[in-house]
């Protein structure tokens, strides 16, 4: 089951062998190729990557091409009153676009409506940096210059920084499930927590980017940096009043993405379109780090409160839990990230009893939206570090309380769903615990603390020979695989695989590549199905004129649902080429397309057998399968300032069947180090709405320097509904990593630290050396968390406010 397991840790590292037969031997001075090999194809784009062949949106060029600019909101909440052009300035070197100018609806379309293009005149500015007017210009210094003649006025209007505090809802959700009253009357302990989660900042290594090209038949082509074609494409049509065929969006090569090129692109190619089509010339909207930052979408903030029961062995019996998720100014994909968040809130855990509510609400930051994770890494943080204080309050390890409670095959979670197949949260906890040896330093971390003369809180500050602390900690988690409920069934993507007239094969799909892997696991798949070599197989570029809508590439579906349609599309080729020719496909099939020339197949989501949910009522397989994965962190904490250094890492993650070991490998890694810095560093600093600490230099994200030793092992627990029994990879590792570091954090100090990320601050504040810091809202009890729950829903976007609980949303553009 285990693909790969490190070998047991000795004392010290281990060397490699000096004697292999395969050992490369130079003379002194001579040089050769090196021998390093990829445990697969290698990376499709890996080439022209390496040697900046690779064209990003800033490196393509379009002769004559203008430069656009966005003129900002300075205020968290006012009302437009007019927009003003200086007088000394020449208007006719420029082109001006207000919301006035919008040939279609003023919207960015999305899952709900509220999100405007522009501010109109008259309407109200919702958050700092929400765009206002959009400049064009042939050069940088005479876009500078306009931008400084032009000015707004506006009237403040009072803001709303607390999510608990706003009457705004955009969505809310119920999940019940067993006699919640009885279960607490049946527990030996009852113990309440709340825990928060700050913003987080997807800091992809290249900025938003777009490029709008006007063309001939009144409508524009779209090249950009982006997740979604067909996000873009949808909001496009609606914006302009544009056909299929007159939007166009072309993916250029994206660096990065972790979600917050998912939703985000729409509205930067909606103001590069709306400029190119009014001065009739391509224009380049190429964001700086700044601006990136300052007005683009992050991770939600969250306020998680649990009230549990639990028996004296520490098994679940009572689950309460209650969610308020900051959305920010729009609604964005808020809905489809609460609806995430709630469902994986409980943790992988059994429990009969449970509620869980959820809601999100409005204020007057800017918008937050989709980050790898979705939802899932700030529920999960907070049920985590719950399950380890229940642990230490009845006295049994974290350990064998999750030996006790995790989900096994044949259980049921809080929507209805039995867990039939793919359950490896045992497996991968025992893996992850085997690795690290996390008894045995358990372990010597308490017989550390005992030497010490007992807890690290004893003593504010240690400086002298027990100035740091050691510490291990263990977290375990769940990640539903693709879209929730029949979110797939909706979208009903569309994936091809062509044999063109000339012999080659083609794959067709909106999936992008952003890094991930998507080029290089895609043509492996393709192949294996057709009995062909690797490099026998094309990727089409992603190009909304000529690949089908595939979906989004996002929640950990690339290669599970698209991947299973290219199989299956080249499958079905495969079959067809060989009925006509009577021979294997490999041996005929460019012989076949000479003489009978192309054969494209077109593969549609079909429902994954026996996978039901009622959208509704919020009951049944939320999804079709779930990935599991357990992360053990060590830590050495500076008593004196705080100050943690993670040291080690052990990450096992269960996703299905593995397709390129040292890609996902890579995913692994990747998501770590993001949850560490999730964990520890990484934080968004607000006042009056507005980020504080919008550069590079001041929003601290781990370096490599920074970066513990990780080791990553994959696990497969195949999934029956995929032709390649594949589950995801790309999110599974941030939904772990943060609790595991706080635990490791609270075993090296004894202090328990309720809110992310656990900063030097926190950290002395926990241990009662400092005053603790203020909370960036007004701070929330869970009195208060249960107060804005339970309030009636009087305002906002929420689509069913005097229900129980919302549908499910579909996510994506609505229109």
């Amino acid at each position: 089951m285990t693909i790969r397991t490190e070998p047991r840790r000795t004392g010290s590292p281990v060397a490699p062998g000096t004697g292999a037969p395969d050992a490369l031997l130079l003379h002194p001075g001579e040089i050769a190729p090196g021998r390093a090999r990829t445990r697969g194809p290698l990376r499709r784009e890996g080439p022209e990557k390496l040697t900046g062949e690779a064209k990003y949106a800033d490196d393509l060029v379009f002769p004559g091409a203008w430069f656009g600019a966005t003129v900002r909101s300075t205020q968290a909440h006012a009302r437009l009153l007019g927009i003003d052009l200086g007088e000394d300035f020449d208007w006719s070197k420029v082109v001006v676009v207000t919301a006035a100018d919008i040939p279609g609806e003023n919207i960015v379309s999305l899952i709900s409506d509220d999100q405007p293009v522009l501010v109109p005149v008259g309407g109200e500015i919702q958050h700092h940096a929400e765009p206002l007017v959009l400049i064009a210009a042939p050069d940088r210094e005479t876009l500078r210059a306009a931008k400084r003649a032009l000015t707004v006025r506006t009237e403040p209007l009072p803001p709303v920084f607390d999510p608990i505090a706003s009457e705004h809802v955009f969505a809310h959700y119920e999940i019940e499930a067993g006699d919640l009253d009885a279960g607490f009357a049946g527990a030996d302990l009852v113990l309440e927590g709340t825990y928060r989660v700050g913003h987080q900042e997807q800091l992809y290594i290249e900025n938003n980017a777009m490029i709008a090209v006007p063309r001939e038949d009144g409508g524009v082509t779209l090249h950009g940096s982006l997740q979604c074609p067909y996000y873009v494409h949808k909001a496009l049509k609606r914006a302009l009043a544009l056909d299929d065929v007159r939007a166009q969006v072309i993916q250029a090569e994206t660096g990065g993405g972790f979600g917050g090129k998912e939703e985000y692109p729409s509205i930067l190619a909606i103001h590069a379109a709306l400029l190119a089509l009014k001065c009739r010339k391509p224009v380049r909207m190429i964001y700086d780090r700044h601006e990136d930052i300052a007005a683009t979408t992050k991770r939600h903030p969250a306020i998680v409160s649990h009230r549990t029961g639990v028996k004296r062995d520490g098994t679940l019996v009572a689950q309460d839990i209650e969610i308020v998720m900051d959305g920010g100014a729009y609604s964005t994909l808020t809905p489809v990230v609460l609806s995430r968040g709630a469902i994986h809130a409980g943790g992988p855990y059994r429990c009969p009893n449970i509620r869980i509510r959820a809601r999100a609400t409005r204020t007057n930051t800017p918008p937050n939206g989709a980050f790898r994770g979705f939802g899932a890494p700030q529920t999960e943080f907070a049920a985590e570090t719950h399950l380890n204080r229940l642990a230490d309050a009845l006295g049994i390890g974290p350990l064998d309380i999750r030996r006790r409670n995790v989900y096994r095959t044949g259980d049921t979670t809080p929507t209805g769903q039995v867990l039939l197949e793919s359950v490896a949260g045992e497996e991968v906890l025992e893996r992850g615990a085997e690795a690290a040896e996390f008894e045995r330093l358990l372990e010597r971390s308490a017989r550390a603390r005992t030497k010490a003369g007992g807890s690290r809180s004893s003593s504010p500050l240690a400086t002298g020979p027990v100035r740091r602390a050691s510490g291990i900690g263990l977290a375990l988690a769940w990640h539903g695989a693709g879209f929730t409920g029949s979110g797939e069934v909706k979208l009903a993507s569309v994936a091809s695989v062509e044999l063109t007239a000339a012999g080659q094969i083609r794959i067709l799909t909106a999936s992008t590549e952003m890094g991930q892997g998507t080029k290089t696991i895609f043509p492996q798949l393709v192949a294996d199905a057709l009995d062909v070599p690797y490099e026998a197989v094309e990727i089409a570029p992603q190009d909304t004129a000529f690949v089908p809508d595939s979906g989004p590439t996002v929640a950990s579906r690339t290669a599970m649902v698209v991947g299973g349609l290219c199989i299956k599309a080249a499958e079905r080729l495969r079959a067809t080429v060989e009925s006509a020719t009577g021979g294997t496909f490999a041996a005929t099939y460019r012989d076949h397309a000479r003489q009978s020339g192309g054969v494209r197949i077109d593969q549609k989501f079909e429902p994954y057998p026996g996978v039901h949910f009622d959208d509704e009522t919020y009951r049944g397989d939320a999804y079709p399968a779930f990935g599991w994965a357990s992360c053990v962190a060590e830590v050495e904490v500076d008593l004196d300032t705080g100050e943690v250094a993670v040291t080690n890492v052990v990450a096992v993650d269960d996703v299905g069947r593995v397709i390129h070991e040292t890609l996902a490998e890579g995913q692994v890694e990747g998501g770590t180090l993001q949850a560490i810095g999730y964990a520890t560093i990484e934080e968004m600093k607000l006042h009056d709405g507005r980020y504080l600490n919008d550069r590079l230099a001041t929003y601290l994200i781990p370096t490599a320097l920074d970066a513990p030793r990780i080791t990553a092992i994959l696990v497969e627990a195949p999934f029956s509904g995929a032709p390649h029994r594949a589950k995801g990879v790309g999110e599974l590792p941030m939904d772990v990593g943060a609790p595991a570091v706080v635990a490791a954090i609270h075993d090296a100090t004894g202090a328990w630290i309720h809110e992310l990320p656990a900063t030097p601050e926190r950290i002395l504040a926990a241990l009662g050396a400092t005053t603790a810091a203020p909370s960036p809202t007004v701070p929330a009890g869970r009195r208060r968390v249960e107060g804005a729950i339970r309030a009636p829903i009087d305002e906002g976007t929420d689509p069913r406010p005097d229900a129980p609980t919302d549908p499910q949303p579909l996510r994506g553009p609505q229109k």
